[in-house]
């Protein structure tokens, strides 16, 4: 069989899943953001209304051929709200991926699993996905002998789960040690227009014939359904989303994008970025094009091509600043106003964890001085100006933090 043909023998196309050999549509349901909580609420506390809107858009997705839905373990209450939907609405078709995040103690994961399973109402779960192999410690203790990986190919032999994954925001290096060890099936990883350091994991993936999913392309994409004036402008005539789909979908490597929806509505704008798939590969191109050009005429050609030598890690760094994301982010926002989405992502750095790690610029000129950075640019062709883009990152979006949520 062919690594990757597009199968049109439903509204949306599909493609082969990699090695699961899956028929997966180029479009995924994604569960994160369309549960009534981000807490496990108890089942009174969750409205007819708020359950609802779900059934109906799990409906709208499966009438279009959207039948993947992708969840998690520890996206509140949308385990059961989903389970509660599958019991209203039938779908021979319908492909089930939860996640559960690996665990030192086996036992605690086996026993997230089962409540994943019992939540869900499902006698299968598709493709079980390994939520948030962030650390290296994070894939020792799911694949070390009698790690989370043995629970897991226990439920496989008794048939509960088909394919096993894993999800991460890790470092590519991470995600490429993972993929090679030969123990899963497929991979949900970031990867879009404003992001696109995983190229090498998606060589990876592909050489290992691993199905790709990328997570949250609209959200963690750059806010890209609030996006600025200026971004409507370069992505013309179509809409910021339908260039990112467009854009992630041209290359074949990718097999499915996960799709947020807080109402069936949300998903027309991808539906229509869908039908233009055989049609938009010039206008595509020149879209890019054009949204390269601006950003070379905003920030300059010896930045761009060179800003990102040179960086210590964030955990090299006093205060742990995470120079590579804030300049990353000031990037952003110089060349496509998005301020939005950097305004975000500035205000989690600090409270992500190991899911968004390191801190933001806050502490420059406090704890920090700008002579401490320097010590640490010494590699950097930028180490005199970068100080100065990290001040004026902190006098335009500092101070506001946010908690993070799951699935950043």
């Amino acid at each position: 069989m062919p690594k990757n043909k597009d199968s049109k023998n439903n509204s949306i196309p599909r493609r082969r899943f990699g090695r699961t050999e899956i028929q997966i549509p180029v479009l995924s349901l994604g569960g994160m953001r369309f549960q009534q909580s981000w807490k496990d609420l108890d089942p009174k506390e969750i409205n007819n209304q708020q359950q609802e809107i779900l059934q109906k858009t799990i409906s709208y997705a499966a009438q279009k051929g959207m039948h993947h839905i992708e969840t998690a373990r520890h996206y509140g209450t949308s385990e059961r709200q989903i389970g509660w939907a599958f019991d209203q609405i039938d779908d021979p078709k319908r492909i089930l991926q939860t996640k559960v995040p690996p665990n030192n103690d086996p036992s605690i994961f086996e026993q997230e699993l089962e409540l994943s399973m019992s939540r869900l109402g499902s006698k299968k779960i598709d493709l079980l996905a390994i939520h948030g192999i962030n650390l290296p410690e994070h894939l020792d203790m799911t694949i070390r002998p009698n790690g989370c990986l043995q629970i897991v190919r226990r439920w496989q032999k008794d048939g509960l789960i088909g394919h096993v994954g894993f999800s991460t925001h890790a470092n590519v290096d991470l995600i490429i040690k993972t993929i090679e060890t030969g123990f899963f099936d497929y991979v949900n990883l970031h990867w879009y227009f404003i992001r696109q350091e995983n190229e090498k994991a998606l060589q990876a993936a592909d050489a290992n014939d691993l199905g790709v999913f990328i997570i949250s392309p609209t959200d963690k994409g750059g806010h890209l359904h609030t996006p600025s004036l200026k971004l409507l402008d370069l992505c013309s005539p179509l809409h910021p989303i339908e260039f990112n789909d467009l854009f992630c979908l041209r290359d074949k490597r990718i097999h499915t994008l996960s799709v947020g929806a807080s109402s069936p509505e949300d998903l027309d704008i991808h539906l229509s970025a869908i039908s233009k798939m055989d049609t938009m590969h010039g206008v595509i191109n020149t879209i890019e094009k054009r949204l390269i050009n601006a950003s070379y005429k905003s920030l300059g050609e010896s930045w761009l091509t060179t800003w990102n030598i040179g960086l210590p890690r964030w955990d090299q760094t006093p205060g742990e600043i995470n120079i590579p994301t804030l300049l990353w982010l000031n990037n952003l926002l110089e060349a496509w106003d998005m301020e939005s989405f950097v305004k975000d992502r500035y205000g989690l750095l600090g409270r992500g964890g190991h899911w968004f790690p390191g801190a933001n610029a806050d502490c420059l000129d406090c704890e920090v001085s700008e002579d401490d950075l320097k010590k640490v640019l010494i590699n950097s062709p930028w180490s005199s100006e970068i100080p100065s883009v990290l001040r004026k990152l902190k006098d335009r979006l500092g101070g506001e933090r946010r908690d993070r949520l799951w699935g950043i």
